[in-house]
Order: structure tokens, then C-alpha cells, then sequence
């Protein structure tokens, strides 16, 4: 039997392409039903208030943590409901939780985690990304150099233990994975990314002749485009190809860059992520945390470790969204589209979440004029934002 279930009465919304102007979205069984003109009698109805927009809830494909936890740290199901808690009232409604470089045994240990969470219907949690540990040790950013490690034997079968039931997301330098290693990735069903490279560009052309379609926080940790060499960042530029993510937060990617990035890839190409870390959604994040050992210290919106280092951020997908139409050049629906449909595409999700429309999740923020989330949506519950 179906349940009640309830409408949202919107003075605006964007169904993840356009704007379509008021609607009534009808929501049973956490999933859309319909757009609307008015409330269908008898159903709960919330009226959102003038200005705000009703958009889909966006999709973070590189959460390493929030609300003072931090996956490396507890790779278990109560951490994963910890930061999922923590980024939604940032907006995101989806997200792969992301596994910073680590040894084997913690890899183990963080696949096994998302695929309990994900039997046990866990809201939110799409799968696992994977960010190393192979990656260049010339651009190793914030991740543990002794981490890092060499493909060997059996690391193929151990990044894409989740299998069908969620999400991988791989994260790798294009140099240091052996001919034949990405085909073999996206082959068991994982979607490939370059970051952390020093790469001149031929390694990713020939992951991309692979597979991998992806470039992970554009502009960091990568090689850069010069006046004689492409690097990472000219390929991941250029090349139709490739889904970059990128983090809009003010301190990772200068304006220009990001407006420059939007202009060459639009955004049916260039994602939002965040990269945030445990300080989003805790209560005192002034505190800092500590990663491998190392003191991160939080001054703002400013994560650093103790050489200066950018240590992920403290933003979340509503602050992206912000910067991205106030200095990155985007329209909002440029914007929304970044965070909501653009990754759920990359990944093969866009048939479930990203979008609204009718059969799709009813997984959705509310945003005020200010860009603020007023509200969320997972899976048809809806709840007002903290004041």
C-alpha cells in the first residue's frame, strides 16, 4: 500500500536543466510523482516561502569527512551516517564518501563499511571513493607520502570489492598504473579518475584510450598546462571526455581558473565536489582535527597542515554553489547543474537522483535567495534547515 505521502508548493523550480517557474511536487513513497500546478486535495502540502527555489539535492562525489569524523579514521557504517548527517544540511542528499590514501587493510575495511551501509538502506551513501593510495609521490597535496604505494597483485579485485552494489570511484596518477590497469578497473564496473599527478599528459591520454573519464580536483595536485606541455590540467581541459570536479571554495582554484574551467568544459562537464573534512557540520571546527599524525589546523573556511599545505576543505555543496555564481561565472542553473546532475550523470545515476522529474528520488533542497538551504528532502522525509 502506498503511504500518504506530501507535496511541496514552489514559487520556483529547476528540475536539474531549467528553470520551470512555480510547481506543486508530489511525493509518494520517496519518489516524485508530479509536477503540478496545485496541491492534489487532500495531500499535505508544504508552501515554500517567496524566493526560494526547489532544486535537486546535490550530489558530492568526494566527501572525506564531516561533523568531526573523518573515514580514514572509523572506516564503519556510524561514521558513514555521521558525515552523511553533517553534509546534509549543506544540501547534499547524495554523496561517495572518500577513502584518503591509506594502507590495504583500511581499504578493506572502508568498502566493507559503504556495503553495510547500503544493505542496511543507509540514505545518502552511493558507494565509496577511493583516492589512492597510487598516486604520483611528486603530488602527494595533504596525503601521507608513506601511504602511497605501487600497484601489486590483487590491488585490481581489492579497489572494486563493493562490486554492483554501489558506486567506486578510483582516483589514481595516470603514470604510476601499469598498461592494462584502468581497462581492468572500469571493466569490473568502477569509474576511473586522474589526480595527484605529475604526469605530462601521455599517461592520462592512454588511461583515457582505457576508460577512465574523470579528473579529480581540477587545478590541484596535478600537473599544470604550460606554453609547450599539456599536463593533466590541459588534457582534463580540452578533452570532451573527461568529468572534472572541482572545488569552489576561494582558497583551492582562483576565480579566473574557475571561470575559465566553466567557459571550457560548461557544466555538463565540470562538477562541484567539496573535498571536505571533518570540521563541516561540527560544531566547533575552529578545533581542527588530525590527520596521519599531523596537526590540521582550521582558521576560517581555511584548512592547513602544519607546512602550509591545503588539507581538503570546510566548505559544503551549498557554499560551492554560492561562490560559483557569486565569482566563478556561472548562472544558477549553471551552478545547480554542477552540483546536482552533472556528477549523478558521470556516475550512471541520472536515471535515479539528480534530476526531478517524475519515477526519480525525492531527494531535493530548498535554497533561499541568499543561497542558504532552507530545507532538504532525502527519499520523500522532508525537514526545515537549523535556524
Amino acid at each position: 500500500m502506498s503511504s500518504p505521502g506530501l507535496a511541496l508548493a514552489a514559487p520556483r523550480v529547476f528540475d536539474g536543466e531549467a528553470e520551470l517557474g512555480p510547481r506543486t511536487l508530489v511525493i509518494r513513497d520517496g519518489r516524485i510523482e508530479d509536477l503540478a500546478a496545485e496541491p492534489p486535495p487532500g495531500l499535505p502540502c508544504t508552501i515554500l516561502p517567496p524566493g526560494t527555489i526547489l532544486a535537486p539535492g546535490f550530489v558530492d562525489l568526494q566527501v572525506n569527512g564531516g561533523g568531526g569524523a573523518l573515514l580514514n579514521d572509523a572506516p564503519t557504517p556510524g561514521t558513514l551516517a555521521r558525515i552523511a548527517a553533517a553534509h546534509r544540511r549543506g544540501g547534499t542528499t547524495s554523496l561517495l564518501p572518500t577513502l584518503i590514501s591509506d594502507h590495504r587493510p583500511v581499504i578493506r575495511a572502508a568498502v566493507a563499511a559503504v556495503a553495510e551501509a547500503i544493505a542496511a538502506g543507509m540514505p545518502g551513501i552511493l558507494g565509496i571513493h577511493l583516492e589512492g593510495p597510487f598516486l604520483s609521490p611528486r603530488r602527494p597535496g595533504i596525503h601521507d607520502p608513506a601511504r602511497l604505494a605501487a600497484f601489486a597483485p590483487g590491488d585490481v579485485d581489492l579497489l572494486t570489492g563493493l562490486g554492483a552494489r554501489g558506486v567506486t570511484l578510483v582516483t589514481l596518477a595516470p603514470e604510476v598504473a601499469p598498461p592494462g590497469t584502468v581497462a581492468a578497473l572500469v571493466a569490473r564496473g568502477a569509474r576511473v579518475s586522474a589526480g595527484h599527478t605529475a604526469d605530462d599528459g601521455t599517461a592520462f591520454r592512454r588511461a583515457l584510450a582505457e576508460g577512465l573519464t574523470g579528473a579529480t580536483h581540477l587545478f590541484n595536485a596535478m600537473s599544470q598546462l604550460t606554453a609547450r606541455e599539456e599536463g593533466a590540467v590541459g588534457v582534463a581541459l580540452v578533452d570532451d571526455r573527461v568529468f572534472a570536479g572541482i572545488i569552489a571554495d576561494g582558497h583551492h582554484v582562483g576565480d579566473t581558473a574557475l571561470v575559465l574551467a566553466l567557459r571550457l568544459k560548461g557544466p555538463g562537464r565540470l562538477m562541484l565536489v567539496t573535498d571536505a573534512m571533518p570540521p563541516v557540520g561540527d560544531p566547533r571546527p575552529e578545533a581542527g582535527f588530525t590527520l596521519f599524525g599531523r596537526a590540521i589546523a582550521c582558521r576560517g573556511d581555511r584548512l592547513t597542515g602544519p607546512d602550509g599545505t591545503l588539507a581538503g576543505s570546510a566548505l559544503t555543496m551549498a557554499g560551492a554553489v554560492r561562490h560559483m555564481v557569486r565569482r566563478g561565472g556561472a548562472s544558477l542553473a549553471e551552478a545547480l547543474t554542477m552540483a546536482s546532475l552533472t556528477p549523478a550523470r558521470w556516475i550512471g545515476r541520472d536515471d535515479r537522483i539528480g534530476r526531478i522529474a517524475p519515477g526519480l528520488a525525492a531527494d531535493l533542497v530548498v535554497l533561499d535567495r541568499d543561497l542558504a538551504v532552507w530545507g532538504t528532502c532525502v527519499r520523500g522525509e522532508f525537514a526545515r534547515a537549523a535556524a
